[in-house]
């Protein structure tokens, strides 16, 4: 069988299984699973796939085919200008994401260098305190993640990036504030934020997600607690930045101008859709 069979093969039954893109699925599968070059998959499509190969594609897109996410079965995925190591137990890095990333380093760069510290809460992949400090090359990021699962992609994805000065710190933020010493220039956050009753409507390939990282409780649970227990943190001038879900932003913002941040403003994600709040301490 040629390249150009197996991924119309490929695309195929990921299409028929409901996939969203499964051409772009498919692609990925025959890139980082069959060993194909990326970018280089057109150039192979004459050629004919080793048969060890095209087992190995074929289990990862029966995998697919049952709805468990592309980014868990190639165990990576691109954010902003790195890869990072993900798997079952931890969020997956989304582009919604990246709009944290550079509203609070738009902020930092406006302060002197030395005063470039963030504290990343629910830090998951570490992809928001990691794309901070790519972003802000003199940030200094103390990441705080409870999950053990997630830690362990916490602390792998730091190694990746030694020249980023993040130190993944296990804790829980519904709990040990007072465990986490220091003031800070910037806190970042993208909490849980899923209702619990909204869990079971979601996605199929959503539910292979931690729960623990995507139910919000009510919803603002995280908020507030960052709101109470953590904005005492964020030394005066310093920003106060967090990732919303849909038609929470007015919450949110209204929660944070009643705790004393100012200047509080809502970004829009590429979609449109409201997705960072942040405001002024």
């Amino acid at each position: 069988m040629t390249w150009r069979a197996l991924f119309g093969s490929i695309a195929g039954q990921l299409s028929k299984a409901g996939c969203e893109d499964p051409a772009f699925d498919a692609r990925c599968l025959l890139e980082d699973v069959g060993g194909v070059p990326r970018g280089r998959l057109e150039a192979y499509f004459g050629r004919e796939v080793p048969e060890t190969s095209a087992v190995a594609v074929r289990r990862a897109a029966d995998e697919r085919a049952a709805g468990r996410p592309l980014q868990y079965i190639l165990g990576s995925w691109d954010f902003l200008d790195m890869t990072l190591s993900v798997g079952e137990g931890v969020l997956i890095p989304r582009p919604d994401t990246e709009l944290l990333c550079e509203t609070a380093a738009a902020w930092l760069k406006r302060l002197p260098a030395e005063d470039h510290r963030v504290l990343d809460l629910c830090a998951g992949t570490g992809c928001v305190g990691l794309g901070i400090a790519g972003l802000c090359p003199d940030a200094v990021v103390t990441a705080v993640e409870l999950s053990p699962e997630a830690f362990v992609y916490l602390e792998e994805n730091c190694r990746r990036y030694p020249e980023r000065r993040v130190t993944p710190v296990r804790a829980d933020m519904l709990a040990d504030a007072g465990k986490i010493p220091g003031s800070f220039a910037a806190l970042v956050s993208n909490p849980p934020y899923i209702p619990s009753a909204d869990l079971s409507g979601l996605m199929r390939e959503v539910q292979y997600e931690p729960r623990m990282a995507l139910d919000g409780g009510g919803g603002l649970r995280f908020y507030r607690a960052i709101a109470r227990d953590w904005l005492p943190k964020v030394c005066a001038g310093g920003l106060c930045a967090v990732e919303v879900g849909i038609g929470q932003a007015e919450e949110v913002a209204a929660l944070f101008v009643q705790s004393g941040l100012h200047a509080v403003q809502v970004y829009p994600d590429a979609a449109g859709i409201d997705r960072v709040v942040a405001g002024e301490k």
